[in-house]
């Protein structure tokens, strides 16, 4: 309910600002133009969402496995701490923006490039909030542990795990909101296909009703899936 209030006064101060700035429509439709355009465009936004959700789904499934891994092999192993973590710093020092077209030129204009992008972006805030829970387990309890003659491998699955957990919930939610991110941005370096690839090209041909169409079409594809993951985390009380 807060959802739909919020969208009705963002839909009503943006056609205000239209209506009474007179702000040509190429600049900024209002929002009649674009649920038009969306109405008249529906089997294309359609199919090329499905490319992008296709892409935001692999990418983010790929993404947490490999933070979650990183994260237990870091914890596991100091010397896996000290390779991985520089690689994780890394690989959010260069701006995905300059990592997309060289992803683009190895894996081509497919998916995998896509795919690769929300990896990278996915698998850091992943990976840091697992491995910060891992590592925050009370002392009292590892003592505890280690009085039980409790094996590293078992202290993390039976009590490191379950005190982390909660971290883990807490980035799968923000890498829902992420990980669409990566797939518009390795749409824009190069696709064929997709919501913006869509947008792009609505650009191009100064259809700007359209591309506003992708853009709330990709903002309700984003809210989906960051309600869905909330709602599956709620469930697992995570």
């Amino acid at each position: 309910m807060k959802a739909l209030v919020s969208a009705v006064a963002l839909i009503g101060l943006w056609q205000a600002i239209v209506s009474l700035t007179g702000v040509p429509a190429f600049i900024l439709p209002g929002p009649r133009a674009v649920a038009e355009a969306a109405l008249a465009n529906a089997a294309m936004l359609s199919a090329n969402a499905g490319v992008t959700a296709a892409e935001i789904a692999a990418g983010l499934v790929l993404g947490c496995v490999a933070g979650v891994a990183a994260a237990l092999a870091m914890t596991l192993s100091h010397w896996a701490s000290r390779l991985l973590r520089p690689v994780l710093v890394a690989s959010q020092s260069v701006p995905v923006f300059a990592l997309a077209p060289i992803l683009t030129l190895w894996l081509g204009y497919g998916m995998g490039a896509k795919v690769a992008v929300v990896v990278l972006i996915v698998v850091f805030p992943v990976a840091s909030a697992l491995h910060d829970g891992l590592t925050a387990t009370p002392a009292a309890a590892l003592d505890l542990a280690r009085l039980a003659r409790a094996s590293r491998l078992d202290t993390l699955i039976w009590l490191r795990l379950p005190h982390a957990l909660p971290h883990l919930g807490a980035a799968l939610r923000i890498a829902a909101v992420y990980a669409p991110i990566g797939a518009v941005i390795g749409e824009w370096v190069g696709a064929s296909a997709g919501l913006g690839h869509l947008m792009l090209v609505s650009n191009a041909r100064m259809k700007t009703d359209l591309m506003f169409a992708a853009l709330a079409v990709l903002a309700v594809l984003t809210l989906g899936l960051r309600a869905a993951v909330d709602a599956a985390l709620r469930r697992l009380e995570m």
